[in-house]
């Protein structure tokens, strides 16, 4: 299905109001927390709308394409001089869920409440698209002519898979993105500091994910008799296997340069050790000493398997013949299901049946990016904030940047946030209490524009 809309629909706020939303990102962001997409099922339209109106509104020509009416996707574009290729701007509304959390604030709502917006997508990833758009309207408002044409896509359906969003798109409409080399995505440039020194991540690599299913067999038997050596046994040991070893350790070329960058500004002694876990050799052992704060680095060393649904037996009286563990895989670049398995092969044993049951995730990839735009994304950040240090990174989870790629766009993953260094931008995502400051979102608002005006 494909719409295309114009100046003649007019958003619910004034015209006045609409003229300087661009100003507001905070409340931009408050606005798309208050429509409830949590994927499943999604329903993304009504904020897809909202977001429509803004737009067109501005005088954007924008046009909506979807696979399914109540789970829709936005582009427009914003001509530039055509000096550079297109660049592309996308993000996403769909959100998890909120099930089972307690949260200080409603989730939904979009609070504003002692500096920080409150609520359910607000760091990832409505956060990330407030800020988009609030750069583009501001390049609309400004008379902004980009060195090259600004394509922006808000898309659906990135929590589980894209299939909705930018699968659909990229299956069905590949035009749209016509020369585009570059995008600028979520999962990235927000702050994050080490021993007090402030760094910001822009994402150039991402891991890729996918569904493992491990099945154990036994002698069944009734309850009340003793069953050794049954499939709960071996189920036991494969769980244990886990927790307790690591599978091989891989020094990305992206990570390796991260580390490379953080140890040189580093002091003595985390200069030494960031430098060590680039010997594979030293590496687990290193990483066991640093306890919690080597979690994040450990799933940058390693292709990564976790045990996260288990099923088996029937009824309490009978000791159940088969148990099925589902793992959820996630690889380093340049590696496939078939690898993670042969690696864990070697951690569980010969007694456990390994079977790829979900590979949507997944799509080709290479252990190099291409970094041309680094260089202009780092300088922006040093300006903007010269305590920080930019560095690129390894995404350790899928994002929808592995699907643009197959049309050979390189995602560089650049909604920056600034914030206090007592707050870690990553561990509210998908979490309890998600929520951003609003000098981060003008923050990375200022960035972003400044990237349209730079990138060519």
């Amino acid at each position: 299905m494909i719409v295309t809309r114009g100046m003649m629909e007019l958003s619910k706020q004034s015209s006045s109001e609409q003229a300087t939303a661009y100003r507001r990102p905070a409340e931009l962001l408050q606005n798309l927390i208050r429509f409830n997409t949590t994927n499943p099922p999604g329903n993304e339209a009504e904020c897809i709308n909202y977001i429509d109106n803004l737009l067109t509104a501005a005088g954007f020509e924008t046009t909506i394409l979807a696979r399914d009416r109540a789970r829709p996707n936005l582009v427009t574009r914003l001509s530039g001089e055509s000096k550079a290729a297109p660049l592309l701007l996308y993000g996403h509304v769909d959100v998890v869920t909120t099930e089972k959390q307690t949260w200080q604030h409603p989730p939904f709502e979009g609070k504003l409440v002692d500096g920080y917006v409150w609520g359910r997508g607000a760091f990832d990833d409505k956060g990330g698209v407030a800020m988009l758009l609030a750069a583009l309207l501001r390049a609309r408002a400004e008379g902004l002519t980009p060195p090259g044409d600004v394509v922006l896509a808000i898309v659906s359906d990135e929590e589980i898979g894209g299939y909705y969003g930018a699968k659909y798109l990229v299956e069905n409409h590949a035009s749209l993105f016509e020369g585009v080399r570059y995008a600028i995505g979520e999962s990235g440039g927000f702050a994050f500091y080490v021993d007090h020194q402030k760094f910001y991540p822009i994402m150039v690599a991402e891991k890729q994910s996918c569904s493992i299913k491990a099945t154990v067999r036994g002698p069944s038997g009734h309850a009340s008799m003793p069953v050794r050596g049954g499939a709960a046994a071996t189920l036991a040991r494969l769980l244990q296997n886990l927790d307790q070893r690591r599978l091989p350790v891989h020094i990305n070329p992206v990570v390796r340069q991260m580390v490379r960058t953080m140890s040189s500004v580093m002091s003595f002694p985390t200069s030494l050790v960031l430098r060590l876990l680039l010997k594979p050799a030293l590496t687990d052992k290193l990483l066991d000493l640093l306890g919690a704060r080597g979690q994040a680095l450990d799933a940058l060393l390693h292709n990564m398997v976790v045990a996260c649904i288990i099923r088996g037996g029937e009824w309490g009286g009978t000791v159940p013949s088969e148990i099925t563990v589902e793992l959820t895989a996630c690889m380093l670049p340049g590696y496939t299901p078939v690898d993670v398995i042969t690696e864990l092969r070697n951690i569980v044993g010969d007694g456990v049946e390994l079977e790829v049951v979900h590979d949507a995730f997944v799509e080709p990839s290479t252990p190099v990016p291409d970094l041309k735009l680094f260089d202009m994304l780092a300088g922006i950040l040093r300006e903007a904030d010269p305590a920080g240090i930019p560095v690129p990174v390894l995404m350790p989870a899928p994002t929808d940047g592995r699907i643009f790629s197959r049309l050979g766009i390189q995602t560089y993953g650049f909604m920056p946030m600034n914030g206090p260094a007592g707050f870690d931008f990553s561990s509210v995502a998908h979490g309890a209490n998600e929520r951003v400051p609003v000098e981060a979102l003008n923050f990375g608002a200022a960035a972003i524009y400044k990237v349209l005006q730079q990138f060519g």
